[in-house]
């Protein structure tokens, strides 16, 4: 239950109060630059409780976000991932924070040396809003276990979302330590001109290219994460229906809307027909009706639903084939989709040339592994790629012949929910990682630190050079 708080303007939308808040943040920051273990985990433990304990509001106000979004599809996506994330951060914390040794050379002996993760200091986390809670609630926790404040960029398409989680974070969490923005587009930019310690922004290419050139006028580090065109690879030997059934859920959840969805399939050219047909079983049992079907996710808003129906209108117009799953295509007030195949696609459509983001499925025919290893190669790197074989030396080819930012064999999408796993993109699909350890790292200075005891022999280097000393220490390591 969503507690009552005096101030009801916890939302941060006025350009002017950002860099107010950022000030005060580091100001707490500085007088504590290294928070002790027990306040990280205090952190963590409420942030948990917090979410657990208000998930049912969430889900509500996700759906209104939404206009309809699944609770299952909230539960899975957002609410249950953002919760296994805290847990293993609690469960890890102790060993993550411990100094870690590091090699001396006897040249430089007696002495030791480790490394000290230092907190970085204030975070300004951008999020969009496909995941708006895990997506804002995953980088928080990493910068709280590393021993961060934070400042949260919530989208103005969750809007619903962003005020209940600025509501609920008052009840746990001064603004000088966790503070969540709102506002539209003009705040987003003045929130990625600030100069924070580290900029953590969830979104798409074109946008990352923006928070990057921003950050730089300040020499700020950036995780970008993004997203791209992520390609599902069906082997020839392999189950059709086994490989749909490992595939389709990353497709449906959240009606596609996810940035590691599979984007389209390479398929033999002799088992087309055969994957479609599989891909209208499984689909029509999971969802037997889209429209007045609680289970089904709408599309975020107007606008992301007419650019899907313009890239189908795109394909159609240019000669694919368009394949609704189990109902016509129609434009609805609750702007859902049914999970839509096209085929005959081309590289000139849309469809192919920009990431789908919703439930539209091309499936691309191949005649050799070599023709769908050299398209990959010749296009931007993605952010996931999936194999769908038992051949270990088809999977091995694929994992050593091309670059991603992570990959599933025979499953999609769930290794962003392993925690122990780094997640994030490489080149236009992203850079940096975070979760689990990495995670805290992302969000750390690893501090060197050498430290000498009372004896020292450093200066037997000291000038004048040309002793006898100087050529034995040359003489041993230089070679």
């Amino acid at each position: 239950m969503v507690n009552s708080i005096q101030d009801s303007h916890v939302e941060i939308t006025d350009i002017s109060q950002l860099q107010l808040t950022l000030n005060s943040q580091r100001v707490q920051f500085n007088k504590n630059p290294y928070a002790d273990y027990e306040t990280r985990i205090a952190d963590l433990k409420k942030l948990k409780k917090m979410v657990v304990d208000n998930q049912d509001a969430f889900a509500t106000a996700m759906g209104n976000d939404f206009g309809h979004r699944s609770v299952d599809d909230s539960r899975i996506g957002d609410i249950m991932t953002t919760v296994m994330g805290i847990n293993y951060s609690i469960s890890k914390l102790k060993k993550w924070m411990k100094p870690k040794s590091r090699h001396v050379g006897i040249l430089f002996q007696p002495a030791k040396a480790h490394v000290m993760m230092q907190p970085k200091g204030v975070i300004g986390i951008v999020t969009p809003w496909n995941y708006p809670l895990f997506l804002s609630l995953g980088p928080l926790t990493a910068a709280l276990a590393a021993g961060n404040r934070a400042m949260i960029k919530m989208s103005e398409y969750t809007p619903a979302t962003g005020k209940l989680l600025a509501e609920l974070m008052a009840t746990i969490f001064p603004q000088d330590k966790v503070a969540i923005v709102g506002g539209d587009i003009k705040v987003a930019s003045a929130f990625t001109s600030l100069k924070f310690d580290h900029i953590f922004f969830t979104g798409s290419t074109p946008v990352g290219k923006i928070v990057m050139k921003s950050a730089a006028e300040n020499l700020i580090p950036v995780t970008l994460e993004l997203g791209g065109k992520s390609p599902t690879i069906i082997d020839k030997d392999i189950n059709i229906d086994t490989a749909v059934a490992r595939m389709i859920l990353g497709k449906t959840l959240n009606a596609g809307q996810t940035c590691v969805a599979p984007d389209y399939i390479f398929c033999p050219r002799d088992r087309v027909d055969e994957l479609t047909e599989s891909l209208r079983n499984v689909y029509q049992k999971m969802f037997p009706t889209v429209r007045d079907n609680a289970d089904a996710t709408s599309v975020v808003n107007q606008g992301q639903y007419n650019r899907l129906h313009g890239l189908l209108e795109d394909a159609e117009g240019k000669g694919a084939k368009i394949i609704p799953l189990n109902e016509t295509i129609e434009k609805n007030s609750q702007r859902k989709l049914p999970l839509t195949v096209v085929l005959n696609t081309t590289d000139d459509m849309k469809v192919m040339q920009e990431e789908i983001f919703g439930p539209v499925l091309p499936i691309l025919p191949y005649d050799s592994i070599d023709e769908v290893i050299n398209y990959i190669n010749a296009n931007e790197r993605p952010l996931a790629l999936y194999i769908n074989s038992y051949d270990k030396k088809f999977q091995q080819n694929i994992l050593k012949h091309t670059h991603s930012g992570g990959a599933c064999i025979n499953d999609a999408t769930f290794h962003v929910v392993i925690d122990d796993l780094p997640f994030g993109g490489v080149g236009a699909s992203g850079m940096g990682n975070y979760h689990g350890e990495e995670g805290f790292t992302t969000f750390s200075h690893p501090k060197a630190v050498f430290s000498r005891g009372r004896i020292s022999f450093s200066h037997l280097l000291f000038p004048p050079f040309g002793t006898a000393i100087h050529k034995l220490v040359f003489k041993l390591f230089i070679r």
